[in-house]
């Protein structure tokens, strides 16, 4: 069973910023300790980190649980917002910063055990600066629950299954290794992957892919063919900027953005909650969405399509097979594109909680150091997106149907909240 999330009832810190009202200082724990964007570098860093992740487990599933967990433990403590995993539990007279720490430091430890010492430290820290022994104990215990609760709902989820492989099409369209590794599809399973919140991965599939004959192909192949060769005399340099400021994972970028936006407008900890919340569990189910578009259509990538664009009887793709495209290509499927997918959902989250207008400076993982200032989050979203096609690895045909899926998911995400059924059919939601 799920209910409606609305705006009032997740992002209610938020909501009231308009009008005035907020929360009492002592129930905010304000002015707010960056708890959220600390936990939130913290994660970062971990995904960073060489051999961390586990090459088969989407790190978003991890962002979403640590993120999820953390508000649940704000709403418990504080009364506002609805929490995602939905329970009666209060801990009035809790401390919310405490609460917070310690379910994001459960979770992480659960997830990343060989960074237990690091996340042990990181939680004295928080702990230490909460006052009141009493206040700092509830807010454990309730952190302690909140984290546990999620643990609970995620277990079996689909995400520790092996990935099948994926056999090499051998028709015209259809997907194929790519070079220069020719290395096997990736996340073959993650459609398989129980949503937090969207119910089923297929929900918003994109269209059917057009026709290898159509006019509409023919132009999306051919404009990625001038601006995403890896000499292509098309491409301006700002694009080829573009292209290699967007190549590392999109997530990245936008926690980091929400990070920046959330300190720039001096937001409390129960907004900062809910909209990192809102933010990762959007990013959780739009992959998880996304691997259902790409393994239902397994569309060829643009270098197969060019290369081999002679066998697809389209007179207007007359193929070139020493074509080479400025960027590595990612070992998945085209279409829909996952650049594009994550970043108009990461926009709609951000544009609902704080307007579509904030300006903020992105700098790249891909090119440390190297900053890009926008001052609207859909121009964040669209510039990303469409970097891929300057990189030879998309094509707009992606771009666009990987927009749309994202914009959809995020809508959903924002309305609604689930997993509720799990938990009470586990007896552990008290």
């Amino acid at each position: 069973m799920t209910h409606t999330l609305s705006r009032r009832s997740l992002l209610i810190a938020g909501a009231t910023l308009a009008t005035g009202i907020r929360p009492p200082a002592a129930v905010a724990d304000r002015p707010d300790p960056p708890v959220v964007t600390d936990w939130n570098r913290t994660l970062l860093r971990i995904v960073r980190t060489p051999g961390a992740q586990p090459t088969t487990v989407h790190a978003t599933r991890g962002f979403a649980m640590t993120h999820g967990a953390l508000h649940d433990a704000v709403a418990a403590t504080t009364g506002w917002g609805a929490p995602y995993l939905s329970t009666s539990d209060s801990a009035r007279g809790a401390s919310p910063v405490a609460a917070a720490a310690q379910a994001a430091h459960d979770i992480l430890i659960a997830l990343y055990p060989a960074m237990a010492a690091d996340l042990d430290r990181q939680l004295a820290a928080d702990l230490g600066r909460v006052p009141d022994p009493d206040a700092r104990e509830a807010g454990v215990r309730a952190g302690r629950r909140a984290a546990s609760r999620m643990l609970v709902c995620r277990a079996g989820d689909g995400s520790a299954a092996t990935p099948p492989a994926l056999p090499p099409g051998t028709e015209p369209g259809q997907y194929r290794p790519t070079p220069p590794g020719f290395a096997p599809a990736v996340f073959t399973h993650w459609a398989a992957v129980t949503p937090f919140v969207l119910g089923r991965a297929d929900r918003f599939r994109p269209a059917p892919y057009p026709a290898l004959t159509s006019r509409r192909y023919a132009e999306a192949i051919g404009e990625v063919e001038r601006l995403g060769r890896d000499t292509s005399t098309a491409r301006t340099a700002d694009q080829t900027l573009q292209a290699r400021f967007w190549g590392a994972p999109i997530w990245n970028y936008w926690n980091e953005i929400a990070q920046s936006v959330a300190l720039d407008r001096r937001s409390d900890l129960v907004t900062t909650a809910a909209v990192f919340a809102r933010l990762n569990l959007t990013f959780a189910d739009t992959a998880i969405a996304y691997y259902d578009g790409k393994y239902h259509h397994r569309i060829w990538r643009p270098i197969t399509a060019i290369r081999l664009g002679g066998t697809d009887t389209n007179p207007d793709t007359p193929g070139d097979p020493a074509w080479n495209s400025l960027g590595t290509t990612p070992p998945d499927p085209s279409y829909p594109g996952g650049h594009s997918t994550m970043a108009r959902a990461g926009a709609a989250v951000l544009r609902d909680a704080y307007g579509p207008v904030h300006r903020v400076t992105v700098t790249s993982e891909a090119q440390p150091g190297t900053t890009r200032t926008f001052r609207r989050f859909g121009d964040i979203a669209a510039e990303a997106g469409l970097s891929r096609l300057f990189a030879g690895v998309h094509t707009r045909l992606d771009h666009d149907a990987g927009a749309l899926l994202g914009e959809n998911v995020a809508r959903f995400v924002l309305d609604r909240t689930g997993c509720r059924d799990r938990l009470t059919a586990s007896g552990s939601s008290r």
